[in-house]
């Protein structure tokens, strides 16, 4: 049986024994960068896009020789490597990487890169990009022409703005490499106003460093209603978020919509649990909204939007909810629960909370009508100390609402 060659081209080009296997190919196939690589050997040489007719000619070319795929780096690093394993298997495939690109640019700016987040945006959409960019204190990001460096910077700055988060906007740092290895090669570290106004090659690698949060050693459930900034006791109480949380069973990636946020415990508690679940906390009072950003600041949630708004009116301009979690309604809450019941996937869950009786009377019957399947869990908690030197605290019973559909 033939090998398909896996060959990670680093700054430096070929090594000697890459060179020397690739020359015994009877296929070569790669971007037109890397094929300049073997522009003096004999074999057949075809790009790597399209993809579908590349991976057909591979295969047929594998009947009869060896054939070789050029790629940047460690190709096993959110490279080709996974697509070829998947389509050719273990057996056939022999890989001889290079440095990665995110190695190779780690050591230009120094930085150590065991403790760094890796995210690719290459040909990927996001959501809300600074949830992924700030979640971690070094993130290395793959972009492309779209998730350009410049493009990004400017997405943290209006979120942070936004946030008001002005410590941080100060003193985050943008790191790019342009062009590793070649001779136009170019380093570029600077704020993020600075890197918002920089045009950068196509070629390039992103860097994102931030200071340390200080809630960050905080442990990620089991907040107190102490540590969470509220106003007038408007929070869910503890033993009730923890109870919410565990009934909404929140992915690890997708949309919660958490409407009538308040002080926004629930969004803070889902959002450090799920780091890559982005958050849309609605409220229209100020004050509510206030704390919300404080909560997102104070415990660096960044995968937390704060919308101000009544919710009937910004909905529609959100993306589909995976979960939804209606804390208060305004009034509202047939129109809340109808919107967002038309937008859950199937599998989706909403939660919503009553204390009064009309909640607990018309949130059920709301559900069902739009055809979700209903359960009711009623929460009744008591806190007591020990030794006990007084009566237990009996807290207002609590009905959690649960829709599925």
């Amino acid at each position: 049986m033939f090998s398909l060659i896996l060959f990670g081209v680093g700054c430096l080009g070929l090594t000697e024994q890459q060179a020397g296997m690739l020359a015994q190919c009877r296929l070569i196939v790669g971007d037109r960068r890397h094929l300049s690589q073997a522009k003096e050997m004999a074999a057949e040489q075809l790009p790597i896009s399209p993809l579908a007719p590349a991976l057909a000619s591979i295969r047929q070319a594998l009947a009869g020789g060896d054939v070789g795929v050029l790629a940047s780096g460690d190709p096993l690093f959110f490279g080709i490597g996974r697509m070829l394993l998947k389509e050719f298997g273990r057996k056939q495939l022999v890989v001889l990487p290079a440095l990665s690109t995110m190695q190779e640019a780690c050591a230009r700016f120094k930085l150590p890169w065991d403790d760094m987040k890796m995210v690719s945006l290459h040909g990927r959409k996001t959501l809300h990009a600074p949830g992924l960019l700030l979640g971690s204190e070094k993130t290395f990001v793959f972009t492309d022409r779209h998730n350009a460096p410049a493009h990004l910077a400017q997405q943290l700055i209006e979120y942070l703005e936004l946030i008001e988060d002005e410590p941080l906007l100060a003193q985050c740092r943008v790191h790019v490499a342009e062009n590793l290895g070649a001779t136009d090669e170019r380093l570029f570290s600077g704020t993020l106003a600075e890197a918002a106004n920089q045009d950068f090659a196509e070629l390039n690698m992103l860097i994102v460093t931030r200071p340390p949060v200080a809630a960050e050693g905080i442990p990620v459930f089991g907040l107190t209603e102490e540590e969470i900034a509220h106003s007038r006791g408007l929070i869910t109480k503890d033993e009730v978020r923890a109870v919410t949380l565990h009934t909404l069973r929140l992915p690890s990636t997708g949309v919660l919509w958490d409407i009538g946020a308040g002080s926004g415990s629930i969004s803070v508690a889902a959002a450090r649990m799920h780091p890559d679940l982005t958050v849309f906390a609605v409220d229209q009072h100020p004050e509510a909204f206030a704390n919300v950003k404080k909560n997102i600041r104070q415990f660096g949630c960044y995968n937390i939007i704060p919308i101000q708004g009544e919710a009937t009116e910004v909905l529609n301009s959100l993306p589909d909810p995976d979960r939804v979690f209606v804390g208060g309604s305004g009034g509202k809450l047939p129109a809340i629960i109808g919107q967002a019941a038309h937008r859950l996937p199937s599998g989706g869950r909403m939660v919503v909370n009553g204390v009064i009786g009309a909640t607990v009377a018309e949130a059920p019957q709301c559900m069902a009508m739009h055809g979700l399947q209903v359960d009711l869990t009623r929460v009744q908690i008591e806190r007591t100390t020990f030794p006990k030197t007084e009566s237990g605290k009996v807290l207002n019973p609590i009905t959690v609402m649960t829709g599925r559909k």
